[in-house]
């Protein structure tokens, strides 16, 4: 019997927070998205302002007049590395590390905590509208397939938050590939313009 009332006690004290949550957390929430959406920070902002140059340098080209003058393999290998007695040599940048893009970092940052209370918001409405479901003996049928299409449609929209947090890692793990191979072939402009693409893809 004890246990039966602290399952009924947990069971009232979340249909109460979801019911807070449905009349006054969602449209408090509506509201403060809506003016972040007003600041600066995000409206009408331009590719320029969201764009980052990278510190990598393009190296002046070689210039050979006969075969004869090309650089031996080794020293071409190791131009640009750090030696050491022993392990592997590592490539390094002439400017140094390259910096993560400081405006959408800052974006990233501003929107995370939203999208991690969606999913918390997310997951206490699925709990409180799977407490509301009644039986099926009951013999209110009709609205219980109006409670399940609404379940389904909250779970929908706990996925895509979720999802929002895997498209950010996402961006980040594109962005070092890319910038790695900028590093690699600094001469070919197509991997810069791939790496533009990207962050306006994500802007």
């Amino acid at each position: 019997m004890a246990d039966s009332s602290k399952v009924q006690e947990y069971k009232e004290g979340l249909k109460q927070q979801a019911e807070q949550l449905v009349l006054k957390g969602f449209p408090e929430t509506i509201v403060k998205l809506n003016n972040i959406l007003e600041t600066t920070q995000f409206k009408n902002r331009k590719f320029s302002d969201v764009h980052q140059d990278l510190n990598i340098p393009v190296p002046d080209p070689i210039v050979l007049n006969s075969h004869t003058d090309l650089p031996s393999a080794k020293k071409t290998k190791f131009d640009n590395s750090i030696s050491s007695q022993d392990g592997t040599k590592v490539m390094i940048l002439p400017s140094g590390s390259v910096p993560t893009n400081k405006h959408l970092v800052e974006l990233i940052e501003n929107v995370k905590p939203h999208i991690r209370k969606l999913v918390e918001d997310s997951n206490l409405m699925k709990m409180w509208i799977s407490f509301m479901i009644p039986k099926i003996e009951d013999g209110n049928n009709f609205g219980v397939s109006i409670q399940e299409d609404t379940l389904a449609e909250v779970q929908s929209v706990e996925s895509e938050a979720a999802a929002f947090f895997d498209q950010i890692s996402r961006y980040f793990i594109s962005r070092g590939k890319l910038i790695s191979k900028v590093a690699k072939y600094p001469h070919i402009d197509a991997t810069g313009e791939l790496y533009r693409n990207l962050t306006k893809k994500n802007t």
